[in-house]
């Protein structure tokens, strides 16, 4: 009864000050009756009316209450996250509704959620069914090949899926001599960075793939940082895992390894190849696709029922010995699509907001590729980088009279068709990604690895323990030498 009491007086407040609107636009009705007339013939994005400044709130709330409710009130956050992210998103969503009657927004953002959490349910569920057992000596070579091979096929079932898939074998082959800093660089290299080549690889990629990037373009443009920043981790953790003499087997006796690795559920392969199979049915590229045909827009629904379809048939038949030894249950995911229900319906306000501005003379004299990797890069890592590569790949378009809503313009921008733009589109991109490894809450995974760390009884550092002790020694100066090469110089 009480979370439907807060979610009842968390409404009221919305729907108040949606009243309040109503009045003021009721007083101005009449004035702009002759001038929607005079225009009623311009393109469809102009009919729709734009939210003002105060309704980023809900949004920047949310995204405050993501960085410290696990932190400073971890109780009620845990037990109330669903109820304050549907609220929030119900607020806005409302007042675009009603207040704007805008039904343009949410419409493409309900669309884009239920896109984006088929994916990240199917991958999540269907590597659950995995199992991996490495039976070998944990020497600093034999992490390093686990990280490197973590980090490539982050890219086929994403960094959720990849994450879910190793943590385990990795934490239990170095059960004898495991130390925070074996997670850290796990969350570095395959809950992160590792994923950079696909859409499927990372959440803010594939909400790209969505507007309309090309999927192979991640690929083409990304895979030098990509092979750079990975070799470079994979070098300071080999030195940092050398130094490790620990030993916690205290004296008992352990067996001799046997230099295998065994794979349980392997039937569950068959289920993660269709769903990644199912990302390339494309209405907008496959005319033969069915689709849902709004406001001169595609949206798949056929992909998403194969996504989800693949991930319950995984599960069902699941070998129940895979998903004991995985621990696997669905509260990671369950808080994953909680959590973006909030971020989806509260960020529609900022993305008309920062497209605005980037259409300002002010703004547009701002973006760069070079102010493009930093601006995302540091949004990324305290906030979530997905909403965050959405907002400045909206100012990067709207800076040069593109739409982030039109397709035809995300293509023709991902293909070099406005000034520097590839550029700009690959800083987006590589500062997104590689920037959600700075903190715990800058991407999906990160969060879930370091549960499943500490349910073993690691201890983790805390949040600002894992930025002041690894991020900024080991991170910053990594991405200061990617800006550099790859963007102020130029020279890859």
């Amino acid at each position: 009864m009480y979370k439907y009491l807060v979610l009842f007086i968390l409404l009221s407040i919305g729907l108040k000050g949606y009243a309040g609107n109503i009045k003021a636009n009721e007083e101005v009705f009449a004035k702009q009756t002759v001038v929607e007339t005079s225009v009623a013939e311009e393109p469809d994005e102009d009919e729709h009316h734009h939210a003002p400044g105060w309704s980023v709130i809900p949004f920047a709330l949310l995204l405050i209450m993501i960085a410290t409710g696990p932190l400073f009130y971890e109780h009620f956050w845990h037990k109330n996250y669903p109820i304050v992210a549907c609220a929030l998103a119900s607020m806005v969503v409302l007042y675009y509704l009603f207040g704007l009657h805008n039904v343009h927004a949410p419409v493409h953002a309900l669309a884009e959620y239920v896109q984006f959490i088929a994916l990240l349910s199917g991958l999540f569920i269907a590597s659950g069914g995995i199992m991996i057992e490495v039976d070998k000596e944990a020497k600093p070579v034999t992490n390093v090949i686990i990280l490197l091979i973590g980090a490539l096929i982050s890219n086929v079932i994403g960094t959720t899926g990849a994450s879910m898939l190793l943590i385990r074998p990795f934490i239990r082959l170095n059960k004898n001599r495991i130390k925070p800093y074996h997670i850290i660089f796990f969350i570095f290299m395959v809950s992160n960075i590792g994923g950079s080549l696909t859409p499927i690889g990372d959440p803010p990629l594939f909400l790209g793939f969505l507007k309309g990037v090309p999927f192979f373009w991640t690929l083409k443009y990304n895979i030098i940082p990509w092979i750079f920043a990975c070799l470079a981790l994979a070098v300071v953790f080999y030195f940092t895992d050398k130094k490790n003499k620990a030993d916690y087997s205290f004296g008992e006796s352990t067996h001799t390894p046997s230099n295998t690795v065994t794979f349980v559920g392997t039937k569950n392969f068959l289920w993660l190849a269709v769903i990644v199979g199912a990302v390339f049915l494309d209405p907008n590229v496959l005319d033969w696709v069915p689709a849902i045909h709004y406001d001169g827009q595609k949206f798949s629904y056929l992909r998403e029922i194969i996504m989800l379809t693949a991930g319950f048939l995984s599960y069902k038949f699941a070998n129940k010995e895979a998903l004991q030894w995985n621990e696997f249950n669905f509260e990671p995911i369950r808080e994953v699509a909680f959590i973006f229900i909030g971020i989806f319906g509260t960020m529609m306000p900022a993305l008309e907001l920062v497209g605005n501005f980037a259409q300002s003379d002010a703004g547009a004299a701002m973006i760069t590729h070079n102010t493009l990797y930093w601006g995302t890069g540091v949004l990324s890592g305290f906030l979530d980088n997905a909403p965050t590569y959405i907002n400045f790949l909206t100012a990067a378009l709207a800076s040069q009279g593109g739409s982030i809503n039109s397709i035809t313009d995300v293509v023709a921008f991902s293909d070099g068709e406005f000034v520097n733009s590839i550029l700009s589109l690959k800083a987006i991109s590589i500062a997104a990604v590689f920037f959600g490894s700075m903190t715990y809450i800058g991407n999906g995974p990160n969060f879930m690895v370091k549960s499943i760390a500490e349910q073993v009884g690691i201890k983790m550092p805390s949040f600002f323990g894992y930025i002041i002790r690894f991020s900024i020694p080991i991170l910053l100066p990594l991405f200061v030498l990617v800006w550099l090469i790859f963007f102020y110089w130029g020279i890859l």
